[in-house]
């Protein structure tokens, strides 16, 4: 379980009402080693080994279940990862404002307390449903099938989940995305993929936002992009900023593929 950061309550707030059903979540803390080298464990090590695997197992049927829905109505459900304060929200409404009210569109907003982007996004004219994780620090698939099915959503959309600001647990929860997208910022340093690369070599995209502070700033582009790569070699990377719009229109070419494939 993720011990050290509290998360694993068995209740979540969606939409202000308590939902029991998702399933306490914790991230998987063994290493995996050839079996004739594995060491002895401790009993209550070795429990706890197979109550994450359970729980992921668990996780992975319900994700399942979520992306054969959203194929079912053709939607294309992308999950948005990054670090507290890396500008995720105002990029997501910057997008929003740009495809509304053109393209059909839904947000699932992640949290642990809270409905301040939620509120953030309704103004845009398209509709988020909150989900509170109280002391959990990601989302998980039962969530998301909570909150799926009260959004009634059009066929042929966008689902935007905006997960809770945390580059770890959240690598480790499928939630039935068609893709993570994981949005960097130049002020939180190049070697930001070495230090978390279960979350860099999950995502299809990176999207590196607040270019527009590269004059300010000691950062070296070159050498975030070149640490992403190293963990990741298929890792697609978009440079942005979505308070001066530069970029944008690479990030909404990008939506407009993933859309038709």
């Amino acid at each position: 379980m993720c011990g050290t950061c509290g998360c694993g309550g068995r209740e979540a707030l969606i939409a202000g009402k308590k939902s029991s059903r998702a399933p306490r979540t914790g991230t998987t803390a063994f290493r995996a080693v050839p079996a004739d080298t594995q060491p002895e464990l401790d009993p209550m090590e070795s429990r706890l080994i197979r109550v994450e695997r359970d729980l992921l197992s668990q996780n992975d049927q319900q994700a399942a279940d979520n992306r054969r829905e959203f194929a079912a109505s053709h939607t294309l459900a992308l999950n948005l990862v990054s670090s507290p304060g890396s500008g995720k929200t105002t990029l997501l409404v910057r997008t929003l404002q740009a495809l509304h009210p053109h393209t059909p569109m839904a947000v699932i907003e992640g949290d642990q307390q809270t409905e301040c982007d939620a509120e953030r996004i309704r103004a845009t004219g398209v509709n988020a449903i909150q989900i509170n994780t109280g002391k959990g620090c990601h989302l998980d698939a039962a969530m998301i099938s909570h909150a799926w099915a009260q959004l009634a959503m059009p066929e042929n959309g966008l689902l935007f989940i905006e997960n809770v600001g945390n580059l770890v647990c959240p690598a480790a929860f499928d939630l039935g995305e068609a893709a993570k997208v994981v949005v960097l910022s130049v002020t939180e340093g190049e070697d930001k993929p070495l230090k978390y690369p279960d979350m860099f070599r999950a995502a299809r995209l990176m999207l590196l936002n607040k270019c527009d502070l590269l004059p300010y700033l000691n950062f070296n582009v070159e050498l975030v992009i070149a640490n992403a790569r190293r963990v990741n070699p298929d890792i697609e990377i978009i440079q942005l900023s979505a308070t001066t719009g530069e970029g944008m229109d690479d990030w909404l070419a990008w939506l407009g593929k993933a859309r038709n494939a």
